[in-house]
């Protein structure tokens, strides 16, 4: 079991964090969630955005994931203290450059991939903890730098109060533990090509002393070609020609504009993932920013937050789901259907989060990943949007138009199976006593069309079944999404070992062979009061099963949609620290179906 730190942070970063989280539960992976807190509500309350409590946590803790954090300027900073803690000393320092700084996450990893073509796979290492990011920034200079900076024309004509430097750090020790990580890095993913990326022509010193580093760690990776290329020739390159390159390697400044180059080659911020790593500690985050003015609005896009998940369980030995959760990205991305704006679409983050949760879990009908069969069932998009959402959620937004749905008394068989289709209508009756026997009752399965969801009613009767394993496998080969037993079924186990959703009120062993014999298809069902028509939608999961009158099953799906985005938004704002009563105010939980919005007076 590995241990993550989990710190939403501000802003969308508790959002993206969450729908993150939400899909990646489908894997069951190993791994222990503890959270903690970070960002800028840490330092409006009480003056540090990294408290010491989340330094004790990322030291018992294995790795990090990192939402989101906003950082503004010392003047906006100290407006937002406490007025206790105004003029106090305590000055604003981001969270990022301090986990960097005090952990040693010497190199920040940034893969920029072609989600949808495949055209090019490459990986961005900038350094971390050196270069012009090294924090000797200074205004107002004292002797020993005027006197390296004195002789310049335009320093004379200000003088040294009015001299402004940056110093650009780079040692020896932080040049050969990154040249060295880049290597390995390569090696790894089995790239044959390592660029470092500098300006040789003009920073010439300390450029040849990277050189020099460069062509001694080299020797000991004879499989791996390198180069040197000015930096602008890269960016250059990177837009024209992504597929040239491997691993680039570059100190912090470079790498920094490298980096997010990168990620507008790919797409934008919201496909890019990052890692930064150390020796003994790392944290993994999508590189966009907090932006706060998005925060509670659904619109943030969760892929890079999903990358940066896979990327931590890469470095966590956990490549295999990795590369689902990749795959998963990759093919919602390629759909293009449910997307977030900055992709083109109108989606949500819940919405797409849920959309490569759909491609990570079990199939949500068994039907669509067990059966042997070639085809998938017809799109029906009111159906795909309610099989997205959790049976609660849809159940919510049937109560607010007035309408029930619940099939009481009709329980899962196979847990954590989750299906939606339209309703195929299958009525029994009891034998009459003609004596003729086996009645051929279940040949109605010749003719249900794909993508259907079968309800039975045998007006719950648990002395004899209506299923069993030989039906599932014929359901399965004919694109059944599942099956509503008003009654029992028998072959529990074989039909769990298909995983194919099943939901019925009782179980038993006995046949219903000479029993009962199919009264009709197409008919009206009644359960508990709960009337089931031909082309309504079914939806199933471990909660049980309801039914969604077709009449109203677009009005469901968008109320339903916006339960599920309002409680998402309480459960990040909770996460981040806020109180219960107030998120819920805030977001609107009286009407969650009116999507999250706050009220006028909030």
């Amino acid at each position: 079991m590995k241990s993550v730190a989990v710190l939403p942070g501000d802003g969308i970063g508790p959002e993206v964090t969450s729908a993150a989280l939400d899909a990646v539960d489908r894997l069951n992976l190993p791994l222990d969630l503890r959270f903690g807190d970070i960002g800028w509500e840490c330092w409006r309350e009480e003056g540090n955005p990294v408290p010491q409590r989340t330094w004790k946590l990322l030291e018992e803790t294995d790795t990090c994931l990192l939402g989101a954090i906003t950082s503004k300027p010392l003047r906006e900073a100290e407006a937002e203290l406490p007025p206790g803690l105004r003029g106090t000393g305590l000055t604003f320092v981001s969270p990022v450059i301090q986990l960097r700084q005090r952990l040693n996450l010497y190199a920040n990893i940034r893969p920029v991939t072609d989600l949808v073509d495949g055209r090019f796979d490459f990986t961005v290492i900038r350094e971390n903890t050196e270069g012009l990011y090294a924090g000797f920034d200074v205004h107002g200079l004292d002797d020993a730098l005027w006197n390296a900076v004195r002789d310049h024309p335009n320093a004379q004509a200000s003088g040294a109060a009015a001299t402004s430097v940056t110093l650009r750090l780079q040692t020896e020790f932080g040049m050969d533990r990154l040249l060295r990580h880049g290597f390995a890095y390569a090696r790894s993913r089995g790239h044959h090509r390592l660029t470092l990326v500098d300006k040789p022509n003009v920073l010439r010193h300390s450029s040849n002393h990277l050189r020099e580093r460069l062509e001694l760690i080299a020797g000991d990776y004879p499989d791996i070609e390198t180069e040197i290329l000015n930096v602008d020739a890269v960016a250059l390159w990177m837009v024209r020609r992504p597929e040239r390159f491997g691993v680039l390697v570059a100190e912090n400044m470079f790498g920094d504009i490298l980096s997010d180059l990168g990620a507008g080659v790919m797409g934008g911020l919201g496909l890019a993932p990052s890692g930064n790593i150390g020796d003994h500690g790392s944290y993994f985050e999508p590189v966009h920013g907090s932006a706060p003015g998005m925060a509670g609005q659904d619109r943030a896009n969760p892929m890079a937050m999903l990358l940066a998940v896979a990327q931590m369980l890469d470095h966590l030995d956990l490549a295999v789901p990795g590369e689902e959760i990749r795959a998963a990205v990759r093919a919602v991305a390629e759909r293009r259907t449910t997307v977030t704006y900055d992709m083109g679409g109108t989606s949500g983050t819940q919405e797409v989060a849920r959309a490569v949760a759909g491609e990570l879990a079990p199939a949500e009908s068994a039907a669509e990943t067990t059966a042997p069969r070639a085809g998938r069932a017809p799109s029906d998009d009111l159906v795909d949007r309610l099989a997205r959402l959790d049976t609660a959620s849809v159940s919510d937004a049937l109560d607010s138009l007035g309408v029930g749905g619940v099939l009481a008394g009709i329980a899962p068989r196979v847990p954590g199976t989750r299906a939606a289709g339209r309703a195929f209508t299958v009525t029994y009756q009891p034998v009459d006593d003609t004596g003729e026997g086996f009645r051929n009752a279940a040949n109605y399965l010749d003719d249900v069309p794909e993508g259907s969801f079968v309800v039975v009613d045998n007006a719950g009767s648990t002395t004899c079944t209506n299923w069993g394993s030989l039906l599932t496998s014929l359901a399965q080969r004919r694109g059944v999404r599942g099956t509503a037993l008003h009654g029992s079924a028998r072959d529990i186990a074989e039909i769990r070992a298909a995983g194919y959703p099943l939901y019925s009120t009782g179980a038993t062993m006995v046949s219903g062979k000479n029993r009962v014999e199919l009264a009709a298809t197409g008919r009206d069902v009644t359960v508990g009061g709960i009337t089931v028509r031909p082309g309504d939608i079914v939806v199933a999961d471990d909660n049980g099963v309801l039914v969604v009158p077709d009449a109203y099953a677009a009005e469901v799906a968008e109320r339903a949609e916006g339960v599920e985005r309002t409680e998402g938004a309480i459960g990040a704002a909770v996460a981040a620290g806020l109180r219960l009563d107030e998120a819920r105010l805030r977001y609107g939980y009286a009407k969650p179906w009116d999507g999250g919005r706050q009220p006028s007076h909030a």
